[in-house]
């Protein structure tokens, strides 16, 4: 099976695992990139059983038009009952890297305003420990030499994002050989450097549930539990 099969596979047991949490005026989150792409396209057999959508980027959004569901703004609903996205890494305390795909401010908000966080991730994305993958942070044009600076006394190698503006209209750095030893305390730090809108550290608000493929079938996964190697 190959990674688009995978992801496929990953994104209808999504819409599957939700199915009992939608209500004809359920709203629910929806995330961005590869993986989400394939939960949208099975979102729109179930498309009857909630209300709408909000969306945590515009690729998303008109990906979610094009199927004929509602999508709303975050101001327009009082709450989300759940929030389905993928992850660049997670980890066993279901602390996550996120924003490869750019959209990690709009996760961030979309998936805190949400009662559930269901990741949705292929094996090759678990990881021992954080920072493998670069550390996207999205930042203010103004601020990037000074958020580069400090993170390399943090012991990272910034990098800007070459050709890259967010749906927000701001740049991406992308952070590597950071060591991840407490992502919570990591997230925390780096969002109070002036200029940082937010950074790709999903542990303060990370996912409740991970679905993952596992010998060619979706395994459900709870934080705190040993994932199979």
């Amino acid at each position: 099976m190959d990674q688009d099969e995978k992801k496929k596979l990953l994104g209808i047991a999504a819409a599957e695992y939700i199915d009992p949490m939608l209500e004809i005026e359920t709203y629910i989150g929806v995330g961005t990139g590869s993986t989400a792409n394939f939960f949208i396209d099975a979102l729109a057999q179930v498309q009857h059983k909630f209300a709408g959508a909000v969306a945590s980027s515009d690729a998303s959004a008109n990906r979610l038009k094009g199927h004929g569901i509602q999508v709303v703004s975050l101001t327009e609903v009082s709450s989300l009952a759940v929030y389905v996205d993928g992850a660049d890494e997670i980890s066993n305390d279901f602390s996550m890297i996120k924003g490869g795909g750019a959209a990690l401010t709009r996760e961030k908000i979309v998936a805190s305003a949400s009662e559930c966080f269901v990741c949705i991730a292929d094996s090759s994305k678990w990881v021992k420990q954080l920072g493998a993958f670069p550390l996207p942070i999205e930042v203010i044009s103004m601020a990037r030499s000074l958020v580069a600076l400090e993170m390399v006394k943090l012991g990272g190698t910034p990098v800007l994002r070459q050709g890259t503006i967010t749906d927000n209209g701001h740049q991406i750095i992308d952070v590597h050989d950071l060591e991840i030893s407490d992502p919570a305390s990591l997230e925390a730090a780096i969002n109070q450097i002036p200029g940082v809108v937010t950074n790709g550290l999903f542990a303060n608000r990370g996912a409740d549930v991970l679905l993952m493929d596992h010998n060619n079938q979706v395994g459900t996964f709870t934080s705190g539990r040993e994932l199979p190697a």
